[in-house]
């Protein structure tokens, strides 16, 4: 139950972070979320707005101190902010990695900085990092986005030996496809594709053909809500299929989670790669 428990969210004003706003503040707990820019927000009727861009370690200071001054404490921090790039690892430039890389990565770690020696004095609090199932799976043309992942993955584990003793815990939420605007106004790289045309082409159909069918940012609030109040679980995929494929990726070799059809631009999706979160 809420019972009065603070939650600060980032990355609010759509999508994933909106709806987990909205679904928690419905339970009763009291949420801060986190936007760049308050004034053009949709309202959520009793969420708290507070501008925030997680690339600033400015405002990500200004937002944290603001919630503990309102509210004496942050209960559930919950990192969702991110952004998505799509096209082939070798014509991705530096600058356009390190995007991606500020938002969803150092993002993450500015707020957890900032949020845990709060949490730490009150010796309770939990952490949970939105991933995504790309955290443990391949995908061509997502290298990006999903080395970005990998990184938040391998950092929550980290640090959850790290400040365990102190009675907080961090948690991954992995979602697969949904049908937000992250997934399917994905950024692409500005460098033409040049020799993966046919193959990236083909592969951003597919992709976007599986968002436009997958389930709405509620499903992925509704997991958030459940690992807020459910037994502790480190990661907790989004639904069967997310949980199928992080069970499958034990055992499948990386190789066979992409087939290209010979002499044909088609692409074969596994039962892993139909999964996939963009």
């Amino acid at each position: 139950m809420a019972q009065g428990k603070v939650i600060a969210i980032t990355g609010a004003s759509s999508g994933i972070g909106a709806a987990t706003a909205r679904l928690l503040a419905q339970q009763g707990y009291r949420v801060f979320a986190g936007v760049r820019n308050p004034d053009s927000a949709s309202p959520i009727p009793d969420v708290t707005f507070g501008k925030l861009d997680v690339t600033s370690d400015e405002q990500v200071s200004s937002f944290v101190e603001w919630v503990l001054a309102e509210a004496g404490r942050i209960d559930v921090l919950i990192n969702n902010a991110g952004v998505s790039l799509m096209g082939p690892v070798e014509n991705t430039s530096v600058a356009e990695a390190a995007k991606v890389f500020d938002v969803n990565v150092f993002g993450p770690l500015r707020m957890i900085r900032a949020s845990l020696p709060a949490m730490r004095r009150a010796r309770s609090g939990l952490i949970i990092n939105v991933s995504s199932v790309l955290g443990f799976l391949p995908a061509p043309f997502m290298g990006i986005y999903a080395s970005s992942k990998h990184a938040i993955e391998g950092l929550s584990e980290s640090l959850d030996h790290e400040i365990r003793d102190f009675n907080v815990r961090v948690i991954l939420v992995e979602p697969t496809f949904t049908n937000t605007n992250l997934d399917v106004n994905s950024a692409v790289t500005e460098a033409a594709p040049g020799a993966y045309a046919e193959q990236l082409d083909a592969t951003t159909r597919a992709v976007l053909a599986q968002v436009k069918s997958a389930p709405s940012a509620k499903w992925v609030a509704d997991q958030i809500l459940r690992a807020i109040e459910g037994p502790y679980r480190m990661r907790q995929p989004v639904g069967k299929h997310a949980t199928l494929l992080s069970q499958l990726r034990r055992f499948m070799p990386a190789k066979a989670a992409f087939v290209r059809r010979s002499g044909s631009a088609s692409i074969k999706f596994s039962r892993l790669t139909e999964c996939w979160r963009a």
